[in-house]
């Protein structure tokens, strides 16, 4: 069964975002995306909360085509433009987009059967409100963390309304020259 992999950046005191959604805190380099880039090259599907997605959609499917485009944005453009999308929203239709798939209701069971399909782990990107329903359903994986070197003091937390404890067995970390750690864990389920 495919895993669902949550791929957070994080303040060392637990916040993904400021209090009106800042990222601008968040510290990424070609050493972060050459890595994250590896890793998300062998993955088919991606998952988003809808503002998040919608974030995305008006940046990544043009990307890589604009002149002095990035040697990360070019690779990221056409990952993003193949890779299934999954978003989880209450508002959106998917009636007229390419390659995505809408879920607005019956969260565990349309969760799951996607977890059935054949494929590669599901990474789940940002997303701080899909991700808090996941978690309170027992429906994530993993987390690939990237903590940066900042302590923000108030923002949007990775982890609410927690009601029973979630056990993680570490994968692997890594150190990049900016100070990031990246924290990669497995949720340890009996």
């Amino acid at each position: 069964m495919r895993k669902i992999i949550s791929f957070m950046h994080i303040s060392l005191d637990g916040f993904v975002a400021g209090p009106n959604g800042e990222m601008n805190w968040i510290k990424v380099d070609e050493e972060v995306f050459d890595h994250v880039g590896k890793r998300i090259s062998e993955g088919d599907t991606a998952l988003y909360g809808r503002v998040t997605y919608q974030m995305m959609e008006n940046y990544w499917p043009t990307a890589g085509d604009k002149p002095g485009a990035s040697k990360h944005d070019i690779e990221h453009s056409k990952w993003y433009k193949k890779v299934h999308k999954v978003v989880l929203s209450k508002t959106m239709k998917d009636a007229d987009l390419t390659n995505t798939t809408i879920i607005s209701d019956n969260l565990p069971e349309s969760i799951n059967e996607i977890k059935q399909q054949p494929g590669a782990d599901i990474l789940l990107f940002g997303s701080p409100e899909a991700t808090h329903s996941l978690i309170q359903l027992g429906l994530i994986d993993g987390y690939w963390l990237f903590v940066n070197p900042i302590v923000l003091g108030k923002g949007i937390p990775l982890f609410v309304d927690i009601k029973d404890k979630i056990k993680l067995k570490l994968l692997s970390t890594r150190q990049f020259t900016s100070g990031v750690t990246e924290l990669n864990y497995t949720v340890d389920r009996p």
